[in-house]
């Protein structure tokens, strides 16, 4: 597996993407190539147009040029780093080649309009092979906010992965209060003790967890530790307020959390938590189980703010976090920076 997979998937449906438009879809709809589950396969289930496969399937093409192509919408822009095209379960009906382009447009464009957008190509056309998944490294540093996805000619694929780092607008983060530490607002979480059940990203996600399996959850400790996250948010920050959700965590919440801050250069490795240079947001506290927390951080306790580590007591699982605050001065004109 390649490093850029541990990257959001910044094309994921849950991430708030969307595919709004392709050339063709007579087989099966453009929508399943950013279903978050892995593709789903049952042999012998025919419908009227066919084998029903959980992907996007095109029509043959017949000698007809050119070749079908899907438009998809990233929930969340940013430098794409690396791009999966899956072909599970298309065997005889996979397209032989693929190439990927991207743009970045502003505001909501219809496909119609980003007809006229500056695309550029990041995968070239490549070959695939059927039933399996191609990592394509990308090599660009500019942000985009939507792809292109070609077949040539035709086929199907099961899903289309479109990892990096996410970039948001400054504008809509400037001057207002905002959760720094939401992954749509480029905060990442960057270490843990321990990701045994799901990762400490899935924390950061959009909306609510539906399930356990959309939070963080670790293994079950047999020692005197306790298990830890540290996210880098958004950008340099005041939080002022926490949302702390245990919500389907019946019987493996903690038992109680604890929120550390510090105010760092990413230029540096961070320090160890017991280094003195981490400031408590807030102490120990009794948490829930299957309970969404809001607590107002008192106001000694708030100061410029670049990551933060929420420990829990000993183990368990957090269906979401979020940190609400305004961005400094300092952690603006980074964003900017980024941003252009």
């Amino acid at each position: 597996m390649s490093d850029f997979t541990s990257l959001p998937d910044l094309a994921l449906r849950t991430n708030r993407a969307g595919v709004i438009a392709a050339s063709d879809e007579s087989f099966e709809e453009r929508e399943n190539l950013i279903h978050p589950w892995e593709p789903r396969f049952s042999a012998e289930t025919f419908g009227t147009k066919g084998q029903e496969y959980d992907g996007w399937e095109t029509r043959r093409r017949r000698g007809a040029p050119g070749h079908d192509w899907a438009i998809i919408r990233l929930g969340m822009p940013g430098n794409i780093h690396g791009v999966v095209v899956d072909t599970a379960w298309f065997k005889g009906n996979y397209p032989p080649f693929a190439s990927i382009e991207a743009c970045r447009a502003f505001d909501y464009p219809s496909a119609a309009q980003l007809d006229s957008a500056d695309w550029v190509e990041i995968v070239p056309r490549s070959a695939l092979s059927g039933d399996s998944r191609h990592e394509f490294p990308v090599a660009d540093d500019r942000v985009f906010s939507h792809v292109r996805l070609n077949i040539h000619p035709d086929g199907g694929v099961a899903r289309l992965r479109v990892h990096g780092e996410v970039v948001p607008d400054p504008i809509l983060l400037t001057g207002l209060t905002v959760d720094l530490a939401a992954l749509e607002n480029g905060a990442r979480a960057i270490a843990c003790s321990n990701f045994f059940y799901s990762a400490p990203d899935n924390m950061l996600a959009p909306g609510l967890a539906r399930n356990q399996a959309e939070g963080w959850e670790t293994g079950r400790r047999r020692d005197d530790g306790n298990d830890w996250a540290v996210i880098r948010l958004a950008g340099q920050g005041i939080p002022e307020l926490i949302e702390l959700d245990t919500t389907n965590l019946l019987h493996n919440s903690p038992a109680e959390i604890r929120l550390l801050g510090i105010d760092h250069s990413d230029d540096e490795p961070l320090p160890a938590a017991d280094s003195g240079d981490w400031f408590e947001l807030l102490p120990k506290t009794q948490v829930q189980p299957d309970t969404p927390h809001r607590i107002r951080l008192a106001a000694h306790a708030t100061r410029p703010t670049t990551h933060v580590r929420l420990d829990i007591y000993p183990d368990g699982g957090i269906a979401r976090l979020r940190i609400h605050g305004s961005l400094t001065a300092a952690g603006t004109s980074a964003l900017e920076s980024r941003w252009q």
